[in-house]
């Protein structure tokens, strides 16, 4: 049975600790937590149900990284998992899993609400949002999918599929599948934190300052960037901690009193 994920962010949960977009069925009152179904299940012959062969692919376009559902790790069953910064020239071959109708209505890890109607998966350690083609390997048909939550930690399985996703593939009979998923690069301006430690008219002396930068703050990144003068830069920073903490560094070792800039990646 597929586990949604609780992450923390600052003293808060992520994850999906929310009530269902959709009225409890009669099942909720023999159950407990926030799903009102027990057991997941597929839609029933009773229900109306779109054509899934019609439904579209997901349609990969440029998205920032969700504000939710991108820890840098978090831990599930005992067993850690590092998010990954970036999903580039991922691929990776194992068992694919679907989930349906208990999940149906409820928040996925980043905030979007889950529609087994929708081209959507689950995925452990992909950063949220990313595009994947799933290919089935032993019928070759293939989807596109939008990786949005997390999961699945059952088994040997790497990518938890929408019902219509599992469906189009062919896997919903058995209920599992032996799939290849790639990921699907798409670029976003990315904005992010850095500390200025100086400002010259002369390259030499910009790239004098950046080496012993370097030296410095190894763990960091040091960057020449030309702006009227060259200025230089050390970052990526996450947080207010990370700022603070490096600033405090660098004025305690006689750098130049830093200054927080933002740069945007092209």
């Amino acid at each position: 049975m597929r586990i949604v994920l609780i992450i923390l962010i600052s003293s808060l949960i992520f994850g999906c600790a929310t009530t269902p977009k959709q009225k409890p069925s009669k099942q909720a009152s023999n159950t407990n937590g926030r799903y009102a179904l027990k057991n997941d299940k597929a839609p029933t012959k009773r229900e109306v149900v779109p054509n899934v062969h019609k439904i579209p692919n997901a349609k990969p376009k440029p998205e920032a990284k969700s504000k939710i559902g991108n820890p840098k790790a978090y831990t599930v069953f005992n067993k850690q998992y590092k998010v990954l910064s970036s999903s580039h020239n991922y691929k990776e071959r194992g068992k694919a899993s679907w989930y349906g109708k208990k999940f149906h209505g409820y928040h996925t890890s980043n905030g979007e609400v889950y529609n087994m109607y929708g081209m959507t998966a689950a995925h452990k350690t992909l950063p949220l949002p990313t595009y994947l083609k799933v290919t089935n390997l032993k019928n070759k048909k293939f989807v596109i999918v939008k990786v949005n939550d997390r999961g699945p930690f059952h088994g040997d399985r790497i990518i938890d599929l929408s019902y219509t996703a599992a469906a189009k593939l062919g896997i919903l009979k058995d209920g599992t599948g032996d799939v290849e998923i790639e990921a699907i690069t798409t670029h976003v301006p990315i904005t992010q934190n850095y500390l200025q430690v100086g400002a010259f008219s002369e390259h030499e002396h910009a790239k004098k300052l950046a080496d012993k930068l370097r030296a410095f703050a190894k763990e960091h990144k040091v960057i020449i960037k030309k702006q009227n003068l060259y200025h230089v830069h050390v970052g990526p920073l996450d947080d207010e901690t990370s700022i603070n903490n490096l600033k405090q560094q660098l004025l305690s070792n006689n750098f130049p009193e830093p200054m927080l800039v933002q740069l945007t990646s092209k």
